[in-house]
């Protein structure tokens, strides 16, 4: 039971309709307590002493209080779609998925924000608790295990997009093919003639992060070509280290003649390095991105990049989370949808020495 939520009163009212709701807030006030100490109650949270749970319990048996639904069949109502940061165009691309399969299921979605804080995340725990989610999906967040072990004790179903890590909850996942995405984009830049490609790397602390570094690494080693420490950098998937990073592998002694970044918003960042030093895409750099957000067919060049089904994996999450939620288990906990290099203008072969 959570703020807001109705309990009903049977009655003896000639005429009326069976039950007259009572609100959550007028039971605490009826029994003297905050409105989350009655939601402890009803949740049978241990926090709550005797004397006050007593008093709780006899005001809801008084009241006739029947508990919402949650077991397998149960309709869900609810669904926490959380980030560590809202503050990048794949996150839409994510949410757009997740809401049309919430809308479909008549489902209502809150978007949180966590920004790898423990404050936050409590704060989002204790605002779930009040709300009674029927389920969250987490997109490479991380929980502390205590937050884990509070959504299986509330008995809140957990997806988890593109993990930080191997999940500790064992909760399903959905991600991409991000090694063979990042070994096709390497690949197409091996097979346009070059030998000294860059690599402006994402979080080394996520999963995705390190297998597209392991592809591009792959497909050096398959093509024979020896890769170097000097041409990872590193970045965190937005503009500015995009742009550092393009300008530490344009400051090397002999400076890469392609650069692979393992985000659009990072192959932007480089973009505009490489203008800034009067260089030209491609004809100077040729630059590959990873995720295919919408607005890259309009850059300029429009960018060759890696597309993952950003969309399709939030909608993939909310149907597993949808299925966990009437006791379904996923026929598989991990699942990956495929990648798929895009060429576009941003690529050509390197200019002869």
């Amino acid at each position: 039971m959570v703020a807001g939520e109705d309990v009903q009163r049977k009655t003896d009212i000639p005429g009326s309709q069976g039950a007259i709701k009572v609100t959550i807030s007028e039971i605490a006030r009826e029994a003297g307590v905050s409105v989350p100490t009655v939601s402890r109650v009803v949740n049978g949270r241990s926090d709550v002493s005797p004397a006050t749970r007593a008093r709780v319990e006899d005001l809801l048996r008084r009241h006739g209080y029947q508990r919402r639904p949650t077991g397998p069949g149960a309709r869900a109502a609810l669904l926490d779609l959380v980030f560590n940061d809202l503050d990048s165009p794949w996150a839409v691309e994510i949410i757009r998925g997740v809401e049309e399969v919430a809308h479909e299921a008549g489902m209502g979605t809150v978007i949180s924000a966590i920004h790898d804080r423990a404050g936050a995340a409590r704060q989002w725990m204790t605002n779930l608790r009040a709300r009674a989610s029927d389920g969250v999906i987490l997109v490479t967040s991380v929980l502390a295990p205590g937050l884990h072990d509070e959504l299986r004790r509330l008995g809140v179903p957990l997806v988890v997009i593109d993990p930080a890590g191997s999940p500790a909850s064992r909760a399903p996942t959905v991600g991409a093919t991000n090694w063979a995405g990042g070994m096709a984009a390497t690949e197409h830049l091996l097979g346009l003639g070059h030998r000294r490609i860059g690599f402006i790397a994402g979080p080394a602390r996520l999963l995705c992060s390190r297998a597209r570094l392991d592809g591009y690494r792959a497909a050096l080693d398959v093509a024979g070509v020896a890769g170097e420490d000097e041409l990872i950098v590193p970045g965190d998937f937005y503009h500015a280290s995009g742009f550092a990073g393009a300008g530490m592998l344009l400051d090397l002694p002999e400076p890469p003649t392609a650069i692979f970044a393992a985000s659009d918003q990072m192959a932007l960042g480089a973009f505009e390095a490489l203008r800034r030093r009067g260089l030209r895409v491609p004809e100077d750099m040729s630059v590959v991105g990873f995720d295919d957000l919408p607005e890259m067919q309009w850059s300029s060049p429009p960018l060759t990049t890696v597309s993952q089904p950003l969309s399709d994996m939030g909608k993939l999450a909310a149907r597993m989370l949808l299925d966990l939620a009437r006791g379904v288990d996923p026929a598989s906990p991990r699942v990956e949808l495929a990648t798929e290099l895009v060429v576009r203008a941003s690529t050509a072969p390197p200019r002869p020495a």
